[in-house]
């Protein structure tokens, strides 16, 4: 897969991710209202909504290729120059 179209593919599905997390949120605040009365059902699909659209996120965030950068960063912060060749 060429770069711009696995960025493109891993935004889209961060976005989705984000959707679904907030809509899973939004539901199961309004459940938690004395005036809304949802399904067991409907409960239990707000909290798999909100993992779901982590778990989205996360895959898009693999696709895009932002995981490297973030790990790239992580070693650098916490390594040093300990990993590089000509600093031992």
């Amino acid at each position: 897969m060429k770069h711009k179209q696995s960025l493109l593919i891993g935004n889209v599905l961060m976005g989705v991710g984000m959707v679904t997390m907030l809509g899973g949120i939004v539901a199961a605040v309004m459940n938690q209202l004395p005036s809304m009365h949802l399904s067991e059902l409907a409960t239990g699909g707000a909290v798999f909504a909100i993992f779901l659209g982590a778990l989205l996120w996360l895959t898009g965030a693999q696709v895009g290729g932002r995981e490297k950068v973030c790990d790239r960063y992580f070693l650098l912060r916490y390594n040093g120059c300990r990993l590089h060749p000509r600093h031992k």
